[in-house]
């Protein structure tokens, strides 16, 4: 068997909904099997107004807005409708990118029909809960976790700092790495843009720490804002550039009064804001890999990230930006004065850190999901 035999079902919560990390991965995935002439079926929630077009044939799951963030749908399993269309599809390997309800009916349907799963794991869910006061939670939903993915053949997952979370948690056995590319025609220094920061008001000496991503709270912004308040009286000049929109950007811009929010950015815009930085802070602890922080290295910038899954199989402590253990905000306050201060710093831990970024070719990543769709076939004697 080789890749033009596969027949792909994968499933998603939130394939083209928004914008984020996770399913981009999803669509450029997509878009190789494609290329490879595999067979491929999109199964997920769909929005009248989606924030891109899908890569793919796209089958609509049934689902209702999430509470509280109807932005997202909340899927609510297979319909009578989704199960006839898996039937003509006939697919021989089943993909789950969300442990939701419909994935756990689609794991169910698999398992009936002797069909392999993989899992691929983008986001640390158990953690969510604290960022909205119900942390006393994260014990069940790591369990909730565990019972789904366990019942998969094998997961995979975007660094080595997350398989060895999900090993340690008892997810699998079979666990690998699906890391994450970045796209050099986009993210690179040359798209730094003198003029374009002039034009938000920001001097062409002055120190610019960028924020990039979706403006929710599990992202750390509260971090964010007290080591910014911090940095500020510890005396350091700098601004703060916030590229991204979200349900949370009434607060942020409310914590950071000072900031220069951009809103959402795309494609050549995106790499323009991010490379006209000139440090990175990711406090988050949520991603299993980090998107952002792969695209903040390609243009030539330090990272200041949290010590916890994605950031520390990306950044090289004290090489590439610095690595500080979450929550406490001035620590992260003390790492980015220090790139603040130092020029010579900057620049030359910028452009270690764009070096590295060289070694994440997409390619070559997607082609570890099909090696490992292909690994999970049964063989022909098993199959008898």
């Amino acid at each position: 068997m080789d890749v033009t035999d596969l027949r792909i079902a994968l499933f998603s919560g939130n394939y083209n909904i928004t914008l984020d990390g996770a399913n981009k991965a999803l669509n450029r995935l997509a878009e190789y099997l494609l290329r490879q002439n595999a067979g491929l079926r999109v199964y997920s929630p769909t929005s009248a107004k989606p924030a891109f077009p899908p890569t793919g044939n796209l089958v609509s799951l049934p689902a209702v807005p999430f509470p509280g963030r109807g932005e997202y749908r909340f899927p609510l399993g297979l319909s009578g409708a989704v199960k006839a269309d898996l039937e003509r599809f006939d697919p021989n390997v089943i993909h789950i990118s969300s442990p939701d309800v419909s994935a756990r009916a689609a794991v169910r349907w698999a398992r009936a029909k002797g069909i392999p799963v993989l899992a691929s794991v983008h986001t640390r869910f158990e953690t969510y809960p604290r960022y909205y006061g119900a942390g006393f939670l994260e014990g069940l939903v790591e369990r909730y976790l565990r019972s789904l993915y366990r019942q998969c053949d094998a997961l995979v997952t975007p660094s080595q700092s997350m398989v060895d979370v999900l090993r340690r948690q008892g997810m699998n056995e079979d666990i690998s790495i699906w890391s994450r590319g970045v796209d050099r025609t986009i993210f690179t220094p040359a798209r730094r843009d003198q003029a374009w920061r002039q034009s938000l008001g920001i001097g062409s000496d002055e120190i610019v720490i960028a924020f990039l991503g979706r403006l929710v709270m599990e992202k750390g912004l509260d971090v964010f804002a007290e080591a910014v308040r911090l940095l500020g009286e510890e005396g350091v000049a700098h601004r703060v550039l916030v590229i991204g929109d979200g349900p949370a950007r009434g607060w942020f811009e409310k914590a950071m009064p000072g900031g220069i929010f951009v809103g959402f950015q795309g494609g050549a815009d995106l790499g323009r804001a991010l490379a006209s930085a000139d440090i990175f802070f990711n406090p988050s602890i949520t991603e299993t890999f980090g998107n952002v922080t792969l695209e903040a290295m390609a243009c030539g910038l330090p990272v200041v990230a949290a010590g916890a899954t994605g950031s520390t199989s990306l950044v090289d402590d004290g090489t590439t930006g610095t690595i500080v253990s979450p929550p406490a905000a001035a620590p992260f306050a003390s790492a980015l004065a220090k790139y603040a201060k130092d020029a010579t710093l900057r620049r030359k831990h910028g452009a270690a850190g764009e070096a590295k970024s060289r070694e994440y070719a997409w390619d070559a990543i997607n082609q570890t999901v099909v090696d490992t769709y292909l690994r999970l076939q049964p063989t022909p004697a098993a199959a008898r």
